[in-house]
């Protein structure tokens, strides 16, 4: 096992990857997002994701509700009103006519297509007790459902909420970042059908660099609230191999606010529990010759 917290610039080599092309990632504009759900679509075609029931929930027009084993991509639909500024001087307007027509509210959508956020420090790979889970090359954290036994240690340990048991078999699912694509020198499915681009695939760093440029210009056009996530390698996950621009708080979109790797404390647990161990041995061996003497 590497390192598991902290910065760390090149996870494929510290998982043991020599001479590995460049970390690669996604980079999901949500100011783009459409909510056309083509990413969702092409993902289960080309990976054979299972059907999982279409289930309005009532709330908004999202069908799928969240990710899991069988919804590797996920597009949220966010309804928001927000109050109006009002005019500065009422002579002549019509108040009880703008109430009629919703004018004192103002409406949006948010939408934004979520996924597996292939972590700096992936804790459902620290956890998994049969390699399952692993390191690529290309720095993306991938499931082998062949090895997988269905413990489920990873649900709970990653951050995020994203990995998730299969019911009928037990066995871990998730986004591979199209592994056996990108290892073709494709693009992942979801950024091939993606019609705005909102998806975006390439080198994490490139990725990185065209976010905070995005941020910029989208900041002098008058959107302050646009912000990026999962893009800071000092983060509580030493970073994401898929971050997003978001047009409001992180809770909004149903994200973590500060994520951490759940397994940063394991090596001080560990050496805790070592010295609880050790002393109590010594007070035992002390009990023991203690009594042996009387």
């Amino acid at each position: 096992m590497g390192r598991i917290s902290g910065p760390l610039h090149d996870v494929a080599g510290d998982a043991g990857h020599h001479d590995h092309p460049p970390r690669m990632g996604f980079f999901t504009d949500t100011s783009v997002c459409i909510g056309c759900k083509a990413c969702e679509v092409a993902c289960k075609e080309w990976n054979a994701i299972p059907e999982d029931g279409l289930t309005f929930t009532g709330m908004s027009y999202d069908n799928t509700q969240g990710l899991s084993a069988d919804t590797w991509r996920h597009v949220a639909f966010i309804e928001q009103r927000r109050p109006v500024e009002p005019p500065e001087d009422y002579a002549g307007v019509d108040v009880l006519g703008m109430a009629a027509d919703g004018a004192a509210a103002d409406f949006r959508w948010l939408m934004a297509s979520d996924v597996c956020k292939h972590c700096t420090h992936a804790a459902c790979l620290d956890v998994c007790p049969t390699g399952a889970l692993f390191r690529t090359e290309f720095g993306t954290v991938v499931v082998q459902e062949d090895v997988c036994n269905g413990c489920g240690y990873c649900v709970p340990a990653c951050p995020y909420g994203v990995i998730d048991q299969r019911k009928d078999d037990g066995r871990a699912w998730k986004c591979t970042m199209c592994y056996d694509r990108i290892g073709d020198g494709l693009e992942p499915a979801c950024a091939k059908a993606c019609p705005t681009e909102s998806i975006q695939f390439g080198p994490l760093d490139e990725l990185r660099e065209r976010a905070a440029a995005r941020v910029e210009r989208l900041h002098a056009d008058g959107v302050p609230e646009a912000r990026l996530y999962g893009a800071d390698p000092d983060d509580g996950v030493g970073g994401d191999g898929a971050f997003f621009l978001l047009l409001d708080e992180p809770e909004v979109y149903g994200l973590p606010p500060a994520p951490v790797v759940t397994t940063r404390d394991l090596p001080s647990m560990w050496r805790h529990a070592g010295a609880a161990a050790l002393t109590l041995i010594g007070g035992v061996t002390a009990a023991y010759l203690a009594g042996r003497k009387r």
